[in-house]
């Protein structure tokens, strides 16, 4: 099987994930893995879809069609799953604290100096209902190679929480 990545982003209406759908099953692709969310008034996304080899191009063609309809952007990669360590680990990181700019910068670079890889972020802010302020809070799932050490790691996160006033709790 081929693997493809797609990337898609329009303004958001209904109708975007059937469009993608449509095409990818009737050309015989199978949507393995998806990651999609409107966020103001724009939908994007991340899709991975398998397809057998003599169906790829066909595929990216029909999928590229779609620009005309409606996606402001479509990109379709070829990719290959990635192979993973069997003794990596996997952490789950949770950040909160009060919004300000550059407290992604501050943990992703923790967590880059580490060798860790992310494979899922989520961020978001809100309202600060008691406090006022806005309030930001992220989820990050890592993995750790077998080779980084895990107190060393806690202890610089703990550090970067104390410079951006933020709580970061590891699990």
């Amino acid at each position: 099987m081929t693997t493809l990545i797609l990337t898609v982003a329009g303004a958001d209406r209904p109708g975007l994930v059937a469009a993608v759908a449509d095409v990818v099953d009737a050309h015989g692709g199978n949507r393995e893995n998806s990651s999609l969310a409107e966020l103001a008034g724009t939908f994007a996304g991340v899709i991975e879809v398998s397809v057998a080899p003599e169906h790829a191009d066909e595929l990216q063609d029909a999928l590229r069609g779609l620009q005309g309809q409606g996606l402001l952007t479509l990109a379709v990669l070829t990719g290959a799953p990635a192979d993973s360590d069997a003794e990596d680990r996997v952490l789950e990181i949770q950040v909160l604290g009060n919004d300000r700019p550059g407290i992604v910068r501050e943990v992703s670079g923790v967590l880059h100096a580490h060798d860790l890889s992310i494979e899922e972020l989520a961020t978001e802010t809100r309202d600060a209902a008691m406090a006022g302020g806005r309030l930001f809070e992220a989820s990050v799932i890592a993995r750790v190679p077998a080779s980084v050490d895990l107190d060393a790691l806690r202890h610089d996160l703990e550090r970067i929480a104390t410079e951006v006033q933020v709580d970061i709790t590891v699990a």
